[in-house]
């Protein structure tokens, strides 16, 4: 199968769909990679590697598209290449339908194979092309919370471990699972005080068994997060429903009830976010204000740390491409449930019912 890598061209996204390692395996197993110029070098790969792995480089991305069966990259398509993608084209990436009417739209009128890595699911219910990724988001909300709450950024400078003689920062995070569990371990690292909360007491019986003293857990309801987000320095929002929009846990209302200067990372924006004024931003103009609350909200967090996201990445998808390349997309799905789950469009229908939910739409199995 001839597999294609092009270059990200989303707003400051430097990660790449496969590190030259990955290239090697499938170049061993006979298969011709295409990857554009300096489709790495923002990860640290630069075109040599790739060529040393079997690669062949070509100039454009219009080539790249043209020239491939399947296109393996890291975020969704954006308008400028929707009309590069072409009929039982294989489009392997992270695409959050849910977020995007106008790019459902493209997909389904591009009569391609798309496959979602955020829908790829293990039959105990963990999403492991997500995790990566959800793990490099949680641990960089902090860092990124804890920088804009800086005061020559807007924020309440506020100090999260605090020092000798005054209280560290309150740190609240909504949500248990890897992005909460990642940002309440870096925040705890840090010597915050942080409350994490979720609506799975299974969930939050682990997390108070893992996490030192002062990481709390709390059963989250509107009543305790109002109550939360009046002390807070820090919110997190980790919250993910698989394939849907995420809930609105902090609406509109609730920030006049925040303190000033307060800081809030949506890590869900992917999803359309768990704040009702969450809108998504990106590395180079990554906050804004409403209500003197500080958002953080950028799409592609992980893009900002793309050797260690690319690698994370390849090393979990790597095994699912070989799956799609050596037996074709529709033997792989049917052999394996886990990659099945991760079909969303197929030659122009929804295949994946969230994503209809979404937007009122009905789907069509295939």
């Amino acid at each position: 199968m001839k597999i294609g890598i092009p270059k990200e061209i989303k707003s400051n996204e430097s990660r790449v769909g496969m590190t030259p390692a990955g290239v090697f395996e499938l170049t061993k197993n006979n298969h011709i990679v295409f990857v554009q110029t300096n489709a790495g070098f923002g990860s640290g790969f630069f075109d040599k590697d790739y060529v040393a792995a079997g690669a062949t480089i070509l100039n454009t991305i219009e080539e790249v598209y043209a020239s491939s069966d399947m296109i393996v990259k890291v975020k969704e398509p954006i308008e400028q290449e929707y009309k590069l993608i072409k009929p039982d084209q294989v489009v392997f990436t992270y695409f959050h339908f849910a977020s995007s009417e106008a790019l459902t739209n493209a997909m389904i009128k591009s009569n391609a194979i798309c496959i979602a890595y955020e829908t790829v699911e293990e039959e105990d219910g963990s999403l492991p092309l997500l995790i990566p990724m959800s793990e490099v988001a949680g641990r960089m909300s902090i860092q990124q919370g804890a920088k804009y709450l800086e005061k020559p950024i807007k924020g309440r400078g506020v100090l999260l471990g605090g020092v000798p003689g005054v209280p560290p920062g309150k740190v609240l995070v909504l949500g248990a699972g890897v992005v909460g569990i990642q940002a309440a371990k870096m925040a705890a690292g840090l010597g915050a005080h942080v409350t994490i909360m979720d609506i799975n007491m299974k969930q939050l019986r682990y997390v108070n068994d893992v996490m030192p003293n002062h990481v709390v857990t709390e059963f989250s309801s509107e009543y305790n997060i109002r109550k939360r987000i009046k002390e807070s320095d820090l919110i997190i929002g980790g919250v993910l429903i698989k394939g849907a929009k995420a809930p609105k846990l902090i609406t509109k209302d609730m920030l006049k009830i925040m303190r000033p200067g307060t800081v809030i990372v949506d890590v869900a924006v992917d999803q359309g976010g768990c704040f009702e004024t969450t809108k998504a931003t990106t590395h180079e103009n990554p906050t804004y204000i409403i209500d003197d609350v500080v958002h953080y909200c950028v799409a592609n967090m992980p893009g900002a740390v793309p050797y260690t996201s690319t690698v994370a990445l390849t090393n979990v998808t790597l095994p699912y491409v070989l799956k799609l390349v050596n037996e074709g997309w529709e033997k792989a799905c049917e052999n394996n449930i886990p990659l099945s789950k991760g079909l969303n469009i197929v030659k122009g229908k929804i295949v994946y019912k969230e994503i209809a939910e979404a937007f009122n739409w009905e789907t069509e199995m295939v």
